[in-house]
This record gives structure tokens, C-alpha cells and sequence, in this order.
């Protein structure tokens, strides 16, 4: 079942995602060469703490990370560590903080230093098949519509979209109905409806789709060892136009 968030609701949600949305480009722009992973997830875990909330990921089934720190070819679900970042790396920080009894999740993919085109291109072509399937999440839409949105952009650029992982509905609990693949046709699925809360994060590969998940049991890696970038928003639906909740 789809959940619609009552306005109230909608509140809480606003809140707590513009809580996980601050910490994220916090430390985003703090991802510089030579600084490690660990660096990150410990300086996330300060701000959550700071903030009054609690990391989302930590002891999820087991996960042992604040934050999710993707490098390279990690796809998603990288356990911050002694990992350094260096110059032409880029790196997915995917962040969740859970306040008031709702969580907030999204996630970037930033350049360390100073990066060659082609996976700067990787990164705008995956922003830009986000905000896509975004323009898609309105009343009287299909989840289908969402799904096309981000696969014609993505496959239009040459790129590929990762089909072992998809977005989510996203509330009180990280995962809620329905699951939002990143592929698919329009007009397919349930119809969209104003005040349903969804978490949009399409995860795109120079290389081919398929991935493998490592021997740590979560760290998600393309299988032909090619980069990887992943954005998120979590998104309300509304009337005419969607609303980023993880937009500052």
C-alpha cells in the first residue's frame, strides 16, 4: 500500500529532509583529495548529531556505517573506512537522518579535484535523468512515467541504468511502497498521487548494468569495474509539479 502523507506529515517530512539534505552538502564539499572515508562518515556523524537527529543507515540490518560512501565503481551501500580519496575520483555520498519519527534520504556524486569528461558527463547525464523522473511525480501520472523519464535520458546518452537496485517510497520507515525502478514503460503502474513521499535515485554506469555486491555482504560494484554515479532527492508528489524535499 501507498502511503499519502496527511499536511501535517508532509511537515515532518519537509523537516527532516532538509536536515539529511544540509549534512549532505556538508560533506560533500568536504570530500577533497587525501582525506578518507572514514573522515566523512565520522564528520556526518557529527552534523546528524548536531542536528538532533540519527543517522537512518547506522545498524540498518546490520549496516555499519553512518553514510554511505560509494568510490569509483562502487555503485551504492560503500561502509565508510581507511579508503583515501584522490585526485579524479568521484565518490557517492548517500545520506539518511531519521527525526521526529520520519527519515530523510538522498544522495550525491561528487568529483575529488579535478576530473576527466567523461565521467563528468557520467555525473551530469545521472543528475540530469534524476531531475527527469522528478518532472514526472504528479497527480494523475503513472510510477511508469517516473521509471521511462530516467531510462530514455540515461540510455540516450549512452550510459546504462543499474536494474538491481531501485528507489523507494519513503516515510516513517526508509523503505515504504512502491519500489521505483529506474527502467520501464510509461503508463505503467499505480497512478501517482498527490502526497505520496518517494525517494527517486537512479544509478547509472559508463559500462554495462550489471553489478556484484563484495565479500563485506554491502558494498554494491560494476561488474566490468566501470565508474558508477548515483543521485537521489526525496520528492512529494504534488498537483502540477513535484516537490524536492531534499532541495536547499
Amino acid at each position: 500500500m501507498i502511503i499519502i502523507k496527511s499536511a501535517s506529515e508532509l511537515d515532518s517530512m519537509r523537516r527532516v529532509n532538509q536536515m539529511t539534505a544540509r549534512v549532505r552538502d556538508a560533506v560533500g564539499a568536504y570530500a577533497k583529495p587525501g582525506v578518507t572515508t572514514l573522515e566523512l562518515g565520522n564528520l556526518a556523524q557529527k552534523l546528524i548529531r548536531d542536528s538532533g537527529g540519527v543517522s537512518a543507515f547506522y545498524g540498518f540490518h546490520g549496516f555499519s556505517g553512518q553514510i554511505c560512501t560509494s568510490v569509483n565503481d562502487e555503485v551504492v551501500h560503500g561502509i565508510p573506512g581507511p579508503r583515501i580519496l584522490k585526485e579524479g575520483d568521484i565518490v557517492s555520498i548517500d545520506t539518511g537522518i531519521s527525526f521526529g519519527g520520519f527519515i530523510g534520504d538522498t544522495a550525491i556524486t561528487v568529483a575529488i579535484g579535478e576530473i576527466d569528461p567523461e565521467k563528468q558527463r557520467l555525473l551530469d547525464v545521472t543528475k540530469a535523468s534524476l531531475h527527469a523522473g522528478i518532472a514526472q511525480a504528479v497527480d494523475g501520472n503513472r510510477l511508469g512515467d517516473i521509471s521511462h523519464a530516467i531510462q530514455t535520458v540515461v540510455e540516450e546518452a549512452g550510459f546504462s541504468i543499474v536494474r538491481d537496485f531501485v528507489g523507494h517510497g519513503i516515510g516513517r520507515d526508509m523503505h515504504e511502497d512502491p519500489q521505483i525502478p529506474n527502467f520501464g514503460k510509461p503508463g505503467r503502474g499505480p497512478k501517482l498521487k498527490a502526497g505520496m513521499t518517494l525517494a527517486i535515485e537512479p544509478m547509472v554506469n559508463i559500462g554495462k548494468n550489471k553489478v556484484r555486491v563484495l565479500d563485506d555482504n554491502w558494498t554494491v560494484v560494476t561488474h566490468d569495474g566501470s565508474f558508477s554515479a548515483h543521485f537521489e532527492h526525496t520528492i512529494a508528489v504534488g498537483k502540477t509539479e513535484a516537490e524536492i524535499l531534499t532541495l536547499v
